[in-house]
């Protein structure tokens, strides 16, 4: 399950510092957070599909070191993130 890039796109003017901005984590975050998203509702038709399961728990872990990291850099950041995204921490 990938993104299709005008929807990478939109996310990266979004949240980046920049058009071109794909490294902040900012990005990353809500790129993850999309893939999620939708890897969310594919789970939900297809109960029984154990390797769309274990990858989606792989980027809820790759986008909770994110989170991590960007609290311990800017705690400021983090928060105008959490509220953008709509996250629940």
């Amino acid at each position: 399950m990938s993104i299709s890039k005008e929807k990478k796109g939109g996310l990266r003017e979004k949240f980046g510092n920049n058009p071109n901005d794909t490294g902040s984590p900012e990005v990353q975050v809500a790129v993850l957070s999309e893939r999620i998203s939708d890897l969310t509702e594919h789970l939900a038709k297809h109960k029984k599909d154990q390797s769309s399961k274990r990858g989606l728990v792989q980027l809820v872990m790759r986008r909770r070191k994110l989170l991590d990291y960007l609290k311990s850099e800017d705690l400021k950041r983090y928060q105008d993130l959490i509220k953008k995204l709509g996250l629940r921490r």
